[in-house]
C-alpha cells in the first residue's frame, strides 16, 4: 500500500512540476511581458541597467507578467522568483550577483530576487527598497515611476553609485543629487497641490449631490432618499451597478405630488465598463495574451467580456505594438549563468 501511494505522490508532483513553466526572456535588462511599461520608461530603465553591467559586471534585469497563474503557479511569489531566476540563470556563474525585480502585475505583488552570492545580507536592504520607494507609487498607480525609482535604489545598494554617477566627477554627482532633490521636492508639491485639488473637487460635488431640488411638476422642495431606502425605487440593473460601485444613484422624491428624480454618478476607478446588450456599467473584462509582440513582430491580445446583469458574453482581439529595439548592443546575448537561493524581499500593493 505503501509503494502505491510513493508512486500516486510521484506521478502527482511530477504532474505539478509539469504544469509549472515560466517565460522565455528576449533581452537581458527589461522583459515587459504584460505591456506596462511606455516605449521611454522601458529605454530608460534598460540604459541604466547596461551601465550596471558596463562599469560592474552585475547582472540585474527587471520582469514584468500580468499573473503567475498564466504559467501554472498557484502561490506566493517566492518560490517562483527562484524559479525563474534560476531558469534564467541570471548573474555571474562563479560570484552569484545576480538581481531581479519581478513585478506581477494582476496578482498585485512584486519580489527581488537576489544571487546566493549575496546571502541574506540584502534582504533587509531590499525589504526597505520595496516598502519606501516601489509600494507607495504602486499604489497610486504609477508603476513606471515606482519601478524607476526600485531601480535606482538597486543599484545603489549593490553597485555603490546612482545611475549615471559611476565615472561622474564630485561636482557632476553633486548636481545630479541636486537635480533629484529637486525632483522629489516636485513630487511633494505636485502630490500637495494634487491632495488639494481632490479635496476641492469633492467638497464641490458633495455640495452638488446635496443641493435642494425642485419638483418639475410642482415647484415644491424635493428631498433625497436614504440609501438604504432608494432601492425601492432602482431596477435590477441599477441595484448591481450600486453592488458592484460601478455607479452610485441618488433618488430625489416631492412628498407633495410623488414625483420622484433619479440621478447616477459613475465611478472614476472602477472596472466595469458599459455592456453592449443591456447598457449597465456591469461589464467585466479579462485580457490574456495570445502571442507576444517581439521586436520583429507584432503580439495578439485577448480580452473576454462578462456582464454580470444580462450573462452576455463575447471576446474581441487586440493587435499588441511591436516591442521597441534597444538602441544599444549591450542588450543582446544570454545571462552569466548564476543562481539564486532565495534570498531578497518581497512586497505587495
Amino acid at each position: 500500500m505503501r509503494h502505491i501511494l510513493a508512486a500516486v505522490f510521484l506521478f502527482v508532483t511530477a504532474l505539478a512540476a509539469q504544469a509549472q513553466t515560466y517565460p522565455d526572456y528576449t533581452e537581458l535588462y527589461v522583459n515587459d511581458f504584460a505591456y506596462l511599461l511606455s516605449v521611454e520608461d522601458e529605454e530608460v530603465i534598460r540604459e541604466k541597467l547596461i551601465e550596471l553591467k558596463t562599469e560592474t559586471g552585475i547582472e540585474f534585469t527587471v520582469v514584468i507578467i500580468d499573473r503567475m497563474s498564466d504559467y501554472g503557479h498557484d502561490g506566493p511569489i517566492e518560490p517562483f522568483a527562484t524559479g525563474l531566476f534560476n531558469y534564467w540563470g541570471v548573474g555571474d556563474a562563479s560570484r552569484n550577483d545576480g538581481v531581479m525585480l519581478l513585478v506581477s502585475r494582476l496578482d498585485r505583488v512584486l519580489r527581488i530576487e537576489v544571487g546566493s552570492g549575496y546571502g541574506d545580507t540584502k534582504n533587509d536592504a531590499m525589504a526597505a527598497i520595496i516598502d519606501e520607494k516601489i509600494v507607495p507609487l504602486f499604489r497610486d498607480d504609477e508603476y513606471e515611476k515606482g519601478i524607476n525609482r526600485g531601480v535606482d535604489a538597486v543599484i545603489r545598494d549593490v553597485g555603490g553609485s546612482w545611475p549615471g554617477e559611476f565615472n561622474a566627477s564630485i561636482f557632476e554627482k553633486l548636481k545630479n543629487r541636486f537635480s533629484f532633490g529637486l525632483d522629489v521636492i516636485g513630487d511633494w508639491i505636485a502630490v500637495f497641490y494634487a491632495f488639494v485639488a481632490g479635496l476641492a473637487f469633492r467638497l464641490y460635488r458633495r455640495w452638488r449631490r446635496n443641493k435642494p431640488r425642485i419638483c418639475p411638476i410642482d415647484g415644491a422642495k424635493m428631498r433625497k432618499l436614504e440609501e438604504h431606502l432608494d432601492d425601492e425605487y432602482l431596477d435590477d440593473g441599477q441595484k448591481l451597478e450600486e453592488h458592484l460601485k460601478s455607479v452610485d444613484y441618488d433618488v430625489w422624491f416631492c412628498d407633495e405630488c410623488g414625483h420622484r428624480t433619479i440621478e447616477s454618478y459613475k465611478s472614476w476607478f472602477s472596472k466595469y465598463g458599459a455592456c453592449r446588450s443591456c447598457e449597465y456599467r456591469t461589464l467585466e473584462g479579462e485580457e490574456t495574451i495570445v502571442e507576444h509582440a517581439t521586436t520583429s513582430s507584432t503580439g495578439l491580445k485577448r480580452i473576454d467580456y462578462h456582464c454580470k446583469h444580462c450573462n452576455d458574453r463575447y471576446h474581441t482581439h487586440v493587435t499588441i505594438p511591436k516591442k521597441s529595439k534597444s538602441s544599444s548592443s549591450s542588450s543582446s546575448g544570454g545571462f552569466g549563468g548564476g543562481s539564486s537561493s532565495g534570498g531578497g524581499a518581497s512586497g505587495s500593493w
